[in-house]
C-alpha cells in the first residue's frame, strides 16, 4: 500500500524518501560521534543512537498521521498551540522543572526524554501566524510586534539566541508572504539589529563568541576552542575524508559532536565530496518544498508551506554557516542529521503538513 502511495506522486516520493534518507545518514553519524561520550556517561555506546531511533519512529508515524489530516483544520488549533508554547516557555524557566545544561535552561525533563519548548515555538509560529495573516488588517502589525517581542523575551530568558534569530526571521518571512505592508518590515529590521547587538554586548559570553568569530585565534583554549575544533575536523577531512569511523575529533575533542557540530564529524570522515553530496540532498529537498509553495491551492496552504520551507532552510543555512565560520556559532541543529528528538519530531510533523498540502494539489490537478 505504501509503495502505491509513493509512486502516485513525485512530490510525495521526494518529501518522504529524502528526509528518511537524511535521517538514516544522521543515525549513522550520531552513533559515530556520540559512542565515546555515551559510553563515558552511561556505560552504553548506543545510548544516544537508541533514543534517536525512538524519536525517528515517532516522527515517521506522526508524519503519516498528519499527512491524512486536512491542513485547513490547523487554523482551529493555532491559538491553542501558541498558548501551550507560551506556557512551556515559562515553565522551562522554573528551577527544578527546566533542565539546565551548558549554562542554558532549555529542556523540560520527562524522565527518559527531554522536551525542548523552543522547537515547539518554531512550529507554533508557523501555524499561528499563517492563520493570523489569512485575512489582512491594517493595525495587525502592532499586535504582531507585541507577540514577536514576547516570544523573543521568553526565548532569550533561557537564553537561546540561535532559536530567537530563527523565530524572528521565520515570523518576518511569513509576514512578507502574507502580503502585508513591506515598509513595516524595512523599518523593523534595523531596530531588530540594534536590539540583537545590544543583547550581545550585554552578555560577556555572547560578546566573546562574536570576537572569536572575527578572530578564531583569540583564546584558542577558551571561547574559540569550539570553533577551532570544528575547523580542525573539516580540514582533516580534505577532499575524500579520513574514512568511516576514522574521526579523531569524536574522541571528546569536539564539543557537541553529535548535536550542533555533527556536520564537522561528517566533513572529517567523508571529506568535501561526501559533505557536498549531503548538502545536495538538502538543496534538492528544498527545491521540492519551494515547488510545493508555488503550487499551494490556497493562501493558507501557501503560508503554511512557505513557513515550513523557511523553517528548514533557516536552520540548514545557519548551521552550515556556523561550521565554516561565516556566522557565529548559535547552537542551531542540522535538520534530520543532528541528535535531538524535539527538532526531529517537529520536522516530521511539518513534513506531514506538506504531504497533506500535496494531496490537495493532486486533487485540484
Amino acid at each position: 500500500m505504501i509503495s502505491r502511495i509513493l509512486i502516485r506522486n513525485k512530490y510525495f516520493l521526494h518529501l518522504f524518501t529524502l528526509p528518511i534518507l537524511l535521517s538514516l545518514i544522521g543515525l549513522f553519524f550520531i552513533f559515530e560521534s556520540s559512542s565515546i561520550r555515551s559510553f563515558n556517561e552511561v556505560g552504553n555506546s548506543f545510548y544516544y543512537l537508541k533514543l534517536q531511533i525512538i524519536w525517528l519512529c515517532l516522527g515517521v508515524v506522526s508524519m503519516f498521521i498528519i499527512s491524512n489530516f486536512d491542513y485547513h483544520k490547523w487554523y482551529y488549533f493555532a491559538f491553542f498551540a501558541m498558548l501551550v508554547t507560551m506556557v512551556l516557555l515559562v515553565v522551562v524557566l522554573i528551577p527544578g522543572v527546566g533542565y539546565k545544561a551548558g549554562g542554558a535552561r532549555r529542556w523540560i525533563d520527562f524522565g527518559p526524554v527531554n522536551v525542548q519548548p523552543t522547537e515547539l515555538a518554531k512550529f507554533s509560529v508557523i501555524i499561528y501566524l499563517s492563520s493570523w495573516f489569512l485575512h489582512k488588517e491594517r493595525k495587525r502589525f502592532y499586535s504582531f510586534l507585541a507577540l514577536l517581542a514576547l516570544l523573543m523575551f521568553l526565548i532569550m530568558m533561557q537564553p537561546d539566541m540561535g532559536t530567537a534569530i530563527v523565530v524572528f526571521f521565520l515570523s518576518i518571512i511569513i509576514y512578507f508572504l502574507a502580503g502585508m505592508n513591506i515598509i513595516n518590515i524595512l523599518l523593523l529590521l534595523p531596530v531588530a539589529l540594534i536590539v540583537f547587538i545590544s543583547l550581545i554586548k550585554l552578555s560577556p559570553y555572547r560578546f566573546n563568541r562574536l570576537l572569536a568569530f572575527f578572530d578564531p585565534s583569540k583564546d584558542p583554549l577558551g571561547i574559540s576552542y569550539h570553533l577551532n575544533q570544528i575547523l580542525v575536523s573539516l580540514s582533516n577531512g580534505g577532499i575524500f575524508g579520513k574514512g568511516f569511523g576514522a574521526s579523531r575529533q569524536k574522541y571528546l575533542f569536539l564539543p557537541e559532536a553529535h548535536t550542533d557540530s555533527i556536520f564537522a564529524i561528517i566533513g572529517e570522515e567523508v571529506g568535501f565530496v561526501g559533505s557536498f553530496l549531503i548538502i545536495a540532498l538538502f538543496i534538492y529537498l528544498s527545491y521540492k518544498m519551494f515547488r510545493l509553495v508555488e503550487n499551494a491551492p490556497d493562501k493558507f496552504g501557501k503560508l503554511l508551506a512557505g513557513g515550513i520551507f523557511a523553517f528548514f532552510n533557516l536552520q540548514i543555512l545557519i548551521n552550515l554557516a556556523g561550521m565554516v565560520n561565516l556566522l557565529p556559532l548559535t547552537g542551531i541543529p542540522m535538520p534530520f542529521i543532528s541528535y535531538g528528538g524535539s527538532n526531529l519530531l517537529v520536522s516530521f510533523v511539518c513534513l506531514g503538513i506538506l504531504l497533506n498540502i500535496e494531496k490537495k494539489i493532486a486533487k485540484v490537478k
